[in-house]
């Protein structure tokens, strides 16, 4: 069974390409959602990030959200160490559920493939790409946030033209080309590869 990654930046569309893909019958892994469950439930990473961040991290057994976000995105340090304790938990994670699916292929949904490390354990992986006004658009409306805000959080990740460049297939959400029709040649692409 093929092991692939979704990956895009912020807005890009990653989980509108992944929710066609289950339509498709294709299961996936949501990293970020998973990550999230993981720091409220996995034991061991909630023992690890009390050390780092402190016991009040938590309030009745569930990540004080806000207060992390308050941290980590005010330290370039702590963001990194936040992530160094949540990717491999996740990464783990991923592993063991794609091991118990028996579809051709499984995907995971995961905005930080390449600066987590993921693609080594993914046989293939789909960049989705959009212009960066449209994405700053879409995610001012997503989040009710200002323009400023959207930029910072883009000038913290991959530049988008290199991540692109690391992808093996590249799916473009431009609002001008039609986004189902490369999915569904990508997928009988990718079942093609599974046989």
């Amino acid at each position: 069974m093929l092991r692939i990654g979704i990956t895009g930046g912020i807005c890009s569309g990653k989980s509108t390409v992944a929710k066609v893909f289950e339509v498709l019958g294709i299961p996936v892994y949501y990293a970020d959602d998973a990550a999230k469950r993981m720091m409220n439930e996995d034991e061991e990473l909630k023992q690890k990030i009390e050390q780092q961040f402190g016991n009040d991290i938590y309030k009745n057994g569930k990540l004080d959200r806000k207060k992390m976000a308050d941290i980590v995105f005010a330290s370039p340090e702590k963001l990194k160490l936040l992530n160094a304790l949540v990717h491999p938990a996740t990464i783990k994670d991923a592993e063991r559920w794609m091991k118990q699916q028996t579809t051709p292929y499984t995907l995971k949904e995961a905005a930080l493939i390449f600066e987590s490390g993921a693609q080594e354990n993914l046989d293939y992986v789909i960049g989705v790409t959009a212009p960066a006004p449209l994405r700053i658009q879409r995610t001012m409306q997503r989040d009710g946030v200002s323009r400023e805000e959207v930029i910072a959080r883009m000038d913290k990740q991959m530049d988008e033209t290199i991540k692109m460049k690391l992808c093996d297939f590249v799916l473009v959400n431009d609002e001008q080309e039609m986004l189902l029709p490369q999915v569904i040649a990508l997928h009988e692409k990718l079942l093609t590869l599974a046989k």
